[in-house]
């Protein structure tokens, strides 16, 4: 857990890579969830919807952003969690959790205020998130 005192506005958190995912990690992730759609398990289907390969559902990635941020501050601790989906992630990706204080809160109990980010090593931003969790 991360102290309150290491928490000021503009403080960044410590990144976490995870990865690289695989077809077995969207396929598991597919059977967990029930999201079926072949475009991220069946190559032949995603090729002929115009991607080269299949690539993964963005809950996943949304589901270790998740993680990552309670495993910070605890599960208990979650007042609000939001992401938006940026651009898709493929077998072989390297994904990098992060995040930033935006604002603290004290008003009978402490909160943070977080912008998160899932990115590729090798590309862009997957998702952007946003997360508001209470301190102790």
């Amino acid at each position: 857990m991360i102290a309150w005192e290491d928490l000021g506005v503009g403080a960044t958190l410590p990144a976490r890579e995870y990865g690289p995912l695989t077809l077995t990690d969207f396929v598991r992730y597919q059977g967990a969830s029930g999201d079926f759609n072949p475009i991220h398990h069946d190559t032949a289907f995603a090729r002929a919807a115009g991607f080269p390969e299949p690539f993964s559902v963005g809950m996943l990635q949304a589901g270790i952003l998740g993680s990552y941020a309670t495993d910070l501050f605890g599960a208990a601790h979650v007042r609000r969690f939001a992401v938006s989906f940026r651009e898709q992630v493929w077998a072989g990706d390297v994904l990098i959790c992060s995040g930033e204080v935006l604002d603290r809160h004290e008003d009978g109990e402490r909160r943070v205020d977080l912008r998160l980010e899932v990115r590729r090593r090798d590309g862009g931003t997957a998702i952007r998130g946003e997360a508001t969790f209470v301190v102790e």
